[in-house]
């Protein structure tokens, strides 16, 4: 079989990322430039600030991307972009460079949901890795468990009802003081407290989950006793929030009789969460979880998503527009 190229565009929030995924696995670049430097004044994305930074970057990390993939931009199959759910201004940066390389190369264009993406991020990591098996999405935007039942076959069998857990880590940490972005603060936090401090945890029927309530919990526990241990409070925080989501994974799993459980998204990087979840290795299943580098947003994962839907007929044309709010 003949391999396969593609040019991977990821923008949907403060990362402008291009990468060069080779038949759906081999990373022969991946160049990411981080706009966290910039956010963190603010204590969050401003959504302006970062489209801005966008259209500053695209064009030499699209080109780095090239120069390190050592390929030449006429070899590529099909130029894959994010086009939601994110930012709408970040999406349409990335999206209409890529609609331009694409009418430029006379190549297809591939629109990829950015969490497919996450998911297919597990692909690279695991070169052997196939569906169907369980996903577990935690990220700043989303949280939700899904049944990988094929490469283009997704079923959501639970997401959340209000906060997505990364919103959740990242307001804690920005009340309690930690600043942004607040999910890697609080790990390194944890792991010099004693979670010794009784926090609410949300019941919600199924498999959805709630965060809103334990992050509001924390919130006014640390308004009323600002003098409050804080690594104990993080780490509090975190066996909680950890408990919930592995109460839902479980049910899943019964569910659903898969043996196999893939992480995806920034917060599968916390320390915990993973030790966590490697612990259902000793009950005979099989964990998966991204390399650290491909956890959080980049464009590896887009062009491995790009891959699948590309050798299975998913082409768009140059009409495809940004979807901030796209469902799975």
């Amino acid at each position: 079989m003949k391999d396969v190229y593609i040019l991977g565009i990821e923008s949907s929030c403060d990362e402008t990322a291009v990468s060069v995924v080779k038949n759906g696995r081999i990373v022969l670049s991946n160049v990411i430039n981080t706009q966290i430097p910039i956010h963190t004044v603010y204590g969050g994305v401003v959504p302006e600030i970062a489209s801005r930074n966008h259209i500053d970057n695209i064009s030499d990390v699209t080109k780095k991307a090239i120069e390190d993939a050592n390929i030449n931009l006429n070899q590529i199959n099909a130029v894959a972009c994010t086009y939601g759910p994110g930012l709408v201004g970040a999406l349409l940066v990335g999206l209409s460079y890529g609609k331009a390389l694409s009418y430029a190369l006379k190549k297809p264009l591939v629109g990829v949901n950015h969490i497919q993406g996450h998911i297919a991020a597990n692909y690279i990591t695991y070169p052997d890795l196939e569906p169907p098996f369980l996903c577990v999405m935690m990220s700043g935007g989303n949280t939700q468990i899904v049944h990988v039942k094929d490469y283009l076959d997704f079923e959501v069998l639970g997401r959340t009802k209000d906060d997505a857990i990364g919103e959740a880590f990242d307001k804690v940490a920005r009340v309690i003081g930690l600043g942004y972005p607040g999910g890697p603060k609080i790990d390194k936090m944890a792991v010099l407290g004693e979670p010794n401090i009784e926090l609410p945890k949300t019941h919600v029927d199924g498999l959805d989950f709630s965060f809103s309530g334990i992050k509001t919990a924390v919130i006014n526990l640390h308004h009323k006793e600002p003098d409050v241990n804080k690594e104990n409070l993080c780490a509090s925080f975190e066996k909680a929030v950890t408990e919930m989501l592995m109460g839902k994974v479980k049910l899943a799993i019964e569910k659903t009789n898969s043996n196999k459980i893939v992480l995806a998204g920034g917060v599968s990087a916390n320390t915990y969460i993973r030790s966590e979840f490697e612990n259902l290795q000793t009950q005979g299943i099989k964990v998966y979880m991204p390399d650290l580098k491909l956890c959080t947003d980049n464009a590896a994962m887009i062009a491995s998503a790009g891959y699948y839907n590309y050798i299975n007929g998913k082409i768009d044309d140059l009409t495809l527009n940004a979807v901030p709010n796209l469902k799975l």
